[in-house]
């Protein structure tokens, strides 16, 4: 399983993103997608799960601004960042786990501004 995500880049304190991350390879069945982030010199932070079901969980600092989300058919996560501020300055990684096997993408940066 291969991930390629995309979408981030600089934006001011207040601002939106959206990140991407397309899965590709042999998928047979995916248990859950989701957003990690880190910052340098720190310990990889889940931001945002959304499991086969449909279930979500967010990190606290998140709720309410970002939205996790999924296209089934193309094996796509999303992840939609509002009220974005100079805090969530991170590389953003997807993280896909299919059949009990976890699987990174390799990360996009967000740079929030202030």
């Amino acid at each position: 399983v291969q991930l390629q995500a995309s979408g981030g880049g600089l934006v001011q304190d207040g601002g939106s993103l959206r990140l991407s991350c397309a899965a590709s390879g042999r998928i047979f069945s995916i248990n859950a997608m989701g957003w990690y982030r880190q910052v340098a010199g720190k310990q990889r932070e889940s931001v945002a799960i959304l499991t086969v079901g449909g279930s979500t969980k967010y990190a606290d600092s998140v709720k309410g601004r970002f939205t996790i989300s999924r296209d089934n058919g193309n094996h796509t996560v999303y992840l939609q960042m509002n009220s974005l501020k100079p805090e969530d300055t991170a590389v953003y990684y997807c993280n896909v786990v299919s059949l009990g096997v976890g699987y990174w993408g390799q990360g996009t940066l967000v740079t929030v501004s202030s």
